[in-house]
């Protein structure tokens, strides 16, 4: 069963026969580098999902988003060019962190130096030991857009009552809705094979509530020109098996710790100097910088 990326933080189960089942790296594939040889070439390549908005996506063929924008600022401090390359979410952050950084693919597609939108798990890089990870640079958290007039304001999930939800299926906000207050809300859940889908549906007036991440809600709203004063956002906090908030990071190639240094340092800078806030901005999402740094 896939798991859409913006859930992969929270259901990051490792496939042993699935790692079994992928080739070594063929011979002549462009290795994921250390920062010297980075330097050297006077390039970063960097890999981002190519359906993720609005961090990373295509618009008339171009990539555009709050992560290409930010990689684009990454190559800038490191003072090389970019080299973007937008892969198909996998099964897995796992896998996809070995086609893109470590493995490669069937076709020998050359290694990517970086990979952004991953999770900050202590756990998931124990299990991930030929990769290194970043400091985070956003704290990512499960919220719920609702339409003014057509429901009252809620501060808890106990609080919506019999009121519909849009949600995208097999996705962390369905999997946190399905399982919360004991499933009592089971029978609001209104299903769409995707947030897009779910998005559209909403604005139409389908259901007063949409269930998603924060960055991705406030990020269609912005691009579907809605007017955020009849919208509310509320974030949701509960106990239980999902998490309802995460921090994401990026990686390098275990032996290419000197460059996850050189990130991070462009990411602390980005953070503090106001530059990280403003690309988030430029594409109608608020930005929450990771707790703890």
């Amino acid at each position: 069963m896939l798991v859409p990326r913006h859930a992969r933080p929270l259901l990051m189960a490792a496939s042993l026969a699935a790692s079994l089942a992928v080739p070594l790296t063929a011979a002549g594939t462009a290795a994921a580098r250390p920062l010297d040889e980075v330097k050297a070439d006077g390039t970063l390549r960097v890999a981002l999902y190519e359906d993720n908005a609005p961090f990373s996506s295509l618009k008339d063929g171009k990539p555009e988003g709050i992560e290409v924008d930010l990689a684009r600022a990454l190559a800038d401090a490191l003072k090389v060019k970019l080299d973007l390359k937008l892969v198909d979410a996998g099964e897995n952050s796992d896998g996809d962190l070995r086609l893109a950084l470590w493995r490669g693919d069937l076709a020998g597609s050359a290694l990517s130096d970086l990979m952004l939108h991953v999770p900050s798990d202590r756990m998931f890089a124990q299990r991930n030991e030929q990769i290194f990870t970043t400091r985070p640079y956003l704290e990512q958290r499960l919220a719920l857009a609702w339409r003014r007039g057509a429901t009252d304001d809620f501060e808890t999930l106990g609080d919506i009552g019999d009121a519909a939800i849009d949600v995208e299926g097999n996705s962390a906000s369905d999997a946190m809705l399905l399982t919360a207050n004991g499933g009592k809300l089971r029978g609001n859940l209104k299903h769409f094979k995707t947030f897009d889908e779910a998005v559209k549906a909403f604005l139409a007036g389908d259901a007063p509530i949409l269930a998603g991440t924060r960055s991705e809600i406030e990020g269609a709203l912005a691009k579907a020109g809605a007017a955020r004063d009849t919208i509310g956002m509320t974030q949701v906090k509960m106990a239980g098996p999902i998490k309802t908030s995460w921090q994401l990071c990026g990686a390098v190639k275990s032996d290419s710790r000197d460059l996850g240094y050189a990130v991070g340092e462009a990411l602390t800078g980005m953070i503090d100097g106001g530059a990280m806030k403003a690309i988030f901005a430029k594409h109608g999402v608020e930005y929450e910088a990771p707790g703890g740094y």
